[in-house]
Order: structure tokens, then sequence, then C-alpha cells
């Protein structure tokens, strides 16, 4: 569905991001040619398999960005542009082989792993990490973890203290009171490790968990759903979605259809796949597929409101194909469906962008396709008052140009409905292979665009008698709309240079103040936090980045791109060198930090550690403080790892 009105606003793009996406390419090359010479001390193919065979021909492309061209390496063939956004091959070697598997079968890596063996996917597992898989990877359907000895019934979910969804509420301002959380700023300091839980086949910790009811409900990459107890860690279940879950999880009530009622924890996946789990028991209530496309992905949390689950879908996994010769690029729509929370009965759906309609072929004769992209990365915002669901929306992956690619869109909470879109910069068009410009290359638009999305929930508050959106942009730039004028752009702030790398995955309000972390991630200077007043946007003050905790080693970042989470008296951000940093939300002194890094002990006694943090930030309840660290991949070290703080 098409918005009725849009009017287009274009933000500076960082004019240094092409030059810095360079850069990145050929430290790409540099490492490529580093890990040709480490390759051969990859283990042993299983079966006779050639890992190294495999690795060049499913995915050279990307990790290694060449081309064998009679026999010379050169960036001039499919790995120039694809390597921008792909984890170079020696930091493969950073990964275990279980993670890698777990990657090719259930997580970002499904599309080329469809197109292997097992034994292929072994493989290659074990050429990219150098290492060798143990006598099988942990079979994810066996519940790991320590079972709780005593499983008393779930209290009511809006009783008691909790934080449930994404931003604590439908408002997405992810601020926690202290008579909910039990931590003030003055209580940092005080904090412990109280227990540890690892993630069996991980390299990453992106979902956020909730806790609501007295459980504290989590979920890895492994596709694994725990119930756990909250002070100590043991497990009440344990149920297996088909693909990883990296979107933050929400619990609430469902009506039975055989009569009664009881609670559910709901969530999606990577297949897009949503699911309704009875939170007493595990038990499956429903699931519902609610876009077919390949490459569609659940990564933003559905958000729950009166009896409906409200679910965005995003598919980044097309437009990383989208400079090959031989793909029909690109048929991938950005949508958020309507299901009925009970059944999970589909009540509406609501695209971002128009129609696919052919647009031409490809050099090799390929049909191609657009308007494409326009993906939703985050948990759509509800507007009670005024009847409205808010998503923010990315690029687009294919031409024509469309009004509503990042863009703030206003939906109808009853029948979806576009009411109104606010455009942040026209003409964003981007996929992974691209050149700057293109005119002799059909597959992709004319001139490149800085890969700007919204990855970001808007953040619904109230500043006196009125009312601001407040959502951050991976230009670097921050935006506050009035809702009350149909979106209306009342103003817009730099906070830092912008990336087209990375995400800014959201903000954190308290007292008229939006809180922000700064990602960067190609910039000189990633990382740092700022404060600006909600009334006008104005900064108050800034803090730059701080030296990484991971040093020099390879992937250590700065960035703190990260969803921050606002406290009485501090903001908590979590970062890509796996600190734990509280700011003070007066001045912004940093009054406290947490290392997630290191290796720990788990109650469920899997090998685990932390790593970078981007994406969810922690969360604050009853006295304690959770929070998964390690996110695998380009933009940061893995770890598989959820940590739980307490009051000594």
């Amino acid at each position: 569905m098409r918005p009725t009105r849009a009017r287009a606003r274009a933000a500076q793009p960082w004019p240094y991001t092409a030059r810095m996406r360079s850069s990145l390419v050929r430290t790409v090359l540099s490492l490529a040619v580093l890990a040709a010479s480490v390759g051969a001390s990859a283990a042993p193919p299983p079966g006779g398999t050639s890992g190294e065979a495999v690795f060049r021909r499913v995915c050279a492309g990307c990790h290694l960005g060449l081309a064998e061209v009679n026999g010379v390496a050169t960036a001039d063939g499919p790995g120039g542009g694809l390597a921008a956004h792909a984890v170079p091959r020696e930091m493969l070697r950073m990964y275990p082989p279980e993670a890698i598997v777990n990657a090719l079968t259930r997580g970002k890596m499904q599309a080329q792993g469809a197109t292997l063996t097992a034994d292929e996917q072994h493989a290659v597992a074990q050429f990219a990490s150098g290492r060798s898989l143990g006598d099988a990877p942990v079979d994810p359907r066996i519940e790991a973890g320590t079972r709780c000895t005593q499983d008393a019934p779930m209290s009511d979910p809006a009783q008691g203290p909790s934080w449930n969804g994404w931003g604590n509420g439908v408002s997405n301002t992810r601020f926690q009171p202290y008579s909910q959380g039990g931590i003030a700023a003055a209580d940092l300091p005080r904090l412990k490790l109280k227990w540890a839980f690892g993630y069996v086949n991980a390299a990453s910790a992106r979902a956020q968990p909730a806790l609501a009811g007295g459980r504290l409900f989590v979920a890895g990459e492994s596709g694994q759903v725990h119930a756990l107890d909250p002070r100590t860690g043991c497990t009440h279940w344990t149920y297996v979605a088909r693909a990883a879950v990296v979107s933050a999880l929400s619990v609430g009530p469902y009506n039975r259809a055989g009569g009664g009622s009881g609670f559910a924890v709901y969530l999606g996946d990577r297949k897009a796949n949503v699911y309704a789990l009875d939170a007493q028991s595990g038990e499956l209530i429903w699931t519902r597929r609610v876009d077919a496309h390949p490459a569609a992905a659940i990564t933003g949390s559905p958000t729950l409101y009166g009896g409906r689950l409200y679910v965005p879908v995003q598919g980044i996994g097309e437009e990383g194909r989208g400079g090959h010769d031989g793909y029909a690029c690109c048929t991938f729509r950005g949508s958020v469906s309507a299901l009925d929370a009970s059944s999970g009965a589909l009540i509406w759906k609501t695209y971002t962008v128009g129609e696919n309609r052919p647009r031409g072929k490809s050099r090799t004769g390929v049909t191609l396709y657009g308007p494409a992209g326009g993906g939703i990365w985050s948990a759509p915002t509800v507007d009670a008052k005024r009847g409205l669901v808010y998503v923010a929306t990315g690029n687009g992956y294919a031409e024509p140009a469309q009004q509503t690619t990042d863009a703030i869109l206003a939906l109808d909470l009853t029948t979806g409905a576009v009411v109104w879109s606010r455009q942040a910069l026209a003409g964003d068009i981007w996929a992974m292979g691209c050149d700057s410009r293109n005119p002799d290359n059909p597959v992709c638009p004319p001139v490149l665009g800085p890969d700007f999305d919204f990855s970001a929930s808007p953040a619904l508050a109230r500043i006196g008698g009125q009312e601001r959106l407040v959502v951050p942009q991976k230009s670097g730039l921050a935006f506050g709309l009035d809702p009350a004028q149909r979106g209306r752009i009342l103003w817009r702030r730099r906070f830092g240079r912008g990336s087209g790398l990375g995400g800014q995955w959201g903000v954190a309000i308290e007292d008229g103040v939006a809180f922000v972390g700064v990602a960067d991630a190609l910039t000189p200077q990633p990382g740092g936090m700022r404060a600006l007043r909600l009334a006008d946007g104005q900064l108050l003050w800034s803090r730059p980045p701080q030296q990484p905790l991971c040093g020099a080693a390879l992937g250590c970042k700065a960035g703190q791109g990260a969803a921050p989470t606002a406290i009485p008296g501090a903001v908590l951000s979590g970062a890509l060198d796996g600190a734990l940093r509280a700011y003070s939300v007066r001045d912004g002194k940093i009054l406290w930090t947490y290392d997630t890094r290191p290796e720990v002990h788990t109650v469920n006694a899997v090998k685990a550690h932390g790593g970078a943090m981007d994406g969810a930030g922690p969360i604050v309840v009853n006295a304690m403080m959770y929070i998964n660290s390690g996110s695998g991949g380009l933009i940061g070290q893995p770890g598989n790892v959820l940590i739980a703080l307490g009051l000594d």
C-alpha cells in the first residue's frame, strides 16, 4: 500500500562515506591475501569433501573479495563491492565451526547454506574457522541448562516489576523507573555478576530478553527460546524455533481456543516466522510465516497491543545479492502485519513500497524488477491516542525510488492504511556489489545511495503538553517529528558523521531528554554519547569515544550504535568493544564500566564469553540487570553469553 501523502526531506550524507567504504574494502583484500596463506591449516574435510573448494565456490565472492582471473587475484570480479558488507575471511577464524554450521542452516547465511549438502556445510565450516567440529555440533533440540526444581505458576505480566518488549512499553522510550528496576545511578558500582547463561552453536547474542510474570525469557541464534528463573538462571522450559531468533521478546495474555486464557511469549525468527508460546509450559500455541519471500526476516520485535501483534519484516538477504548480474534484483518489499494475538490470524498486511514490475534486463539477460526494499528493522510504536502505529523504514534495493524508504510511516491501527509518511532521505538505493556510479550496469542504481536506513523505533515521548516522535538515522542525524501535525519535522540534529555500515538501533528518553549513542562504524572515530533536548533537538552534552577495551584485536571497534537504556540518573550504553558503560544523565560523565568479554562459568555448562554489543541494550528489573553480549560479523567480535548482574 502506498502512502496517501509524502514529502521528501533530504539529509546531507557524510561526504567521506564512499572513501571509508573503499578503505574498508582494501582492508578486506589485504586480509583475504593473508587468509589464503593460512587456509591450508584448516581441519581435514569430512567425507572427503573439500572445504576450501566449497568456500571458493560459494563464499569467496563476498568473504574474500577476490576473483581469480588466469590464476591472479583481482578486485575487479564479483568481490570488490561485495566485500564492503561481508565478514573478512580472517575474521571467520574467530568463529567456532559449530556457529558457522548454525549460520548456514538456521541463521543469516541460510540462502547460501540451502545449496550445500550437510557434508559440504561441515567442511566449509571447518575450513573457514580453521578448527575441527566436535563429534557433532550441539543439537539445539537438547534442552540446555539446569532444570528449575520448582515450577510455580507465572504471575500476571501486567503486575509486578517487568521489562516487556523492545522499548519497555509500546512508546519505545526505553526508560525504567526505580519502582520497576530497583537500580539508580548511585547503585551501579555495587553491581556484581550473579550468573551467566551460554547460547549453544552461536557466535552472536542479539535478542533482547523480556522479564514478566516472574520469569526471564531469552532466545538465541540457534533458535532456542528459554524460560529462566531471573534470580538463579535455572531453566523452566526450552523451545526450538525454525530459525535464529534475534528480535526482542514480548509477553501478554491470550485466549485459548477451547475456552479459558493464559499468557504467551511472542517472537519472530530469521525466516519471517512468528510464534506464540505458552509462557507457563513453553508449548506452541500457534505459528505463522508472515512473508514468503526467501530473504524475509524478522529483526525488529513484534509489538503487542490491544490483542494484536504488529510484526515488522526486513530483507537484507536480498540487498546482499543485488549487485549480481545473474540475480533478478529485486523483489523484496518491507511490510508490517497485524496478527490476532490469540490465533495468529492475519488481520491486515501493509507493504512499504509499491508492487514489483519488470524494469529491464541485466547484462546476462536476466529480467530485473523494482521497486524493492524499505525493510523495517525495528519494533513498531503504538500511538493509542491517535489510533496509529509508527514504523521506520530502510533504504531501497532497486529502482524506481520510493517516497516511503528512509521514512517514518504512520499506519491506521485498525486497517493498516497509510495515514501519513515523512521521508528523511530521498533516492537512497543501495545493493551490495554495486559501485558508487553504475552507468553501464542496469542491475545497480545509476548513483549508489549512502545506505542510511532507519534501524531504530520511533520513540513517542511527551514534553510538557506536547508529544514528539524522536528517531536517529544512520546518517548521523536525529529527527524530532510532531505526531499532531502528520509527522512534520520540527528539528533535525547532527549527532554523528554517519555511516552506511552498522545501525543506530534506538534512543532512550528521560525527563525531556533523548540519549543516543554514536555508531559511525566507517568513520575515523566511531563511538560516543549525546544528549538532545526533546523540545528543539538542542545538544545538551556530548561525550567522545572511549578507548576500546579490546585494544588492537582483529574486529575491535568503539561504535555505540546499540540501543541505550535509561534508569534514574544514568543512561546505559553497550558498545562494539564489549563494554557496558553508564553515563550521568546530567553531564555525560562516565559513572561505571563493565567488561562483558571474558569467558565466564555458565549455569548451563555451555562455554561462553561476551563480545561486541550492537542492537539491543540491557534490561533492568527488580534490582537486576540482564544483557546479551556478542554480535559476530563485520560489525564486531563474536560472543554468546547472557550476563545477569545484581546488587551485592
